[in-house]
């Protein structure tokens, strides 16, 4: 059993509150969005990290981290990208994507907008965690963390507070 800590869009920007809610977490992945290059250090000082790079990350995040990271964790198959949509709406080339790799586990940031879903036509859970900076729109500050035990995928819990 692992687990897992989500988070996207931090914009340079990493909640106090992260490194208490991902205690126990095994690993921490990032949706892209990171901002600066200090958020990687500090979130690989703290746990095992797996990021993709997003539309405004630099060369130097581009560099380490890819646009679509594909993985196995216990028996669970997971993609993760930035830019991804969601059920019924996915962005351009991401059905192709998804049925070559048949994740039961997609993973995206982009919207900033919190959404768990479970899509019957990929046979997979969709999460994207919403937004953990302080940059854009949002009016919630989201993160949310997970057990995958085998191929089940358990114990979702949600961090919100409210953005200043």
């Amino acid at each position: 059993m692992k687990k897992i800590g989500l988070l996207s869009d931090t914009h340079g920007h990493l909640h106090p509150r992260v490194t208490d809610f991902f205690a126990d977490c095994d690993e921490i992945w990032h949706a892209g969005d990171i901002g600066t290059y200090s958020v990687t250090e500090k979130l690989k000082e703290f746990k095992p990290l797996r990021a993709v790079h997003g539309n405004i990350d630099d060369s130097r995040l581009r560099l380490e981290f890819p646009a679509h990271l594909y993985f196995q964790i216990e028996q669970l198959q997971v993609f993760i990208t930035h830019i991804g949509g969601y059920p019924g709406k996915y962005s351009s080339g991401i059905k192709e994507l998804l049925i070559r790799h048949k994740p039961a586990l997609f993973i995206c940031g982009h919207s900033h907008i919190l959404k768990v879903m479970y899509d019957q036509t990929f046979n997979l859970l969709y999460i994207n965690p919403g937004a953990a900076g302080n940059s854009g729109m949002h009016q919630k500050i989201t993160f949310v963390r997970f057990q995958v035990d085998g191929h089940r995928i358990s114990e979702l819990e949600i961090f919100e507070a409210d953005r200043r």
